[in-house]
């Protein structure tokens, strides 16, 4: 069973940085896509970046609110995510989600961690 643990959530000033981490449990080259969603209070899940790794090249896209702010990134040999937050605002405050997804036999099964809150405050 696939586990993703999420850490470095925490409380930070306008303006102030983050950097989110998620521990995969298994080889990164197992996924398809990779990346980080985001829940704000009384709000829907929203996507916040994805990486898919077509054709092993890879690309990311970003939520066009966090374009330029964050970073998406892998550490293949350390089986984790990161998600670089700079330049945070009050509206980034949420629960962060890690997510991926396998492609087996026809059928996609996604993955997500518990989840690690950031909120942005002064």
């Amino acid at each position: 069973q696939v586990q993703l643990v999420e850490s470095g959530g925490g409380l930070v000033q306008p303006g102030g940085s983050l950097r989110l981490s998620c521990a995969v449990s298994a080889s990164m080259h197992s996924f398809n896509t990779m990346g980080w969603y985001r829940q704000a209070p009384g709000k829907q899940r929203e996507v916040v970046a994805l990486f898919t790794d077509s054709a092993r090249e890879g690309s990311t896209n970003y939520a066009d609110s966090v374009r330029g702010r964050f970073t998406f990134s892998r550490d293949n040999a350390k089986n984790t995510i990161n998600l670089q937050m700079n330049s945070l605002n009050p509206e980034d405050t949420a629960v962060y989600y890690c997510y991926a997804d396998q492609l087996y036999m026809g059928r996609q099964y996604d993955y997500w961690g518990k989840g690690t809150l950031v909120t942005v405050s002064s």
